[in-house]
């Protein structure tokens, strides 16, 4: 498979609501940061774009970039913001393997 076609099935399947909040989680609990910001860069390019995401969380489109980047480090805030701008809410769960 082309590198094109991966990115053109994963920003088919990005454009679900429901596959986005299963693959940000995913990204969260089962990667780095870093691996969670790509994430967020992958949804935010499937949907909405950069420049649309900026106007939507007002933060300028290059302190996106930098910020989800690989040597980013964003702020709580920041990354609530994005979420929210993409339609999306953080939650905080128990464990399921805490008595």
């Amino acid at each position: 498979m082309k590198l094109n076609n991966m990115y053109e099935s994963l920003d088919y399947d990005l454009k679900d609501p429901e596959y986005v909040a299963i693959y940000l989680n995913d990204a969260l609990h089962e990667g780095s940061p870093e691996e969670f910001y790509l994430a967020l860069r992958n949804v935010i390019r499937a949907n909405q774009g950069m420049s649309q995401v900026a106007a939507s969380t007002e933060l300028g489109r290059e302190s996106l970039y930098k910020a989800l980047s690989e040597s980013g480090n964003p702020q709580f805030s920041t990354v609530q913001k994005i979420v929210e701008a993409l339609g999306l809410q953080i939650s905080i769960e128990p464990l399921s393997n805490v008595s």
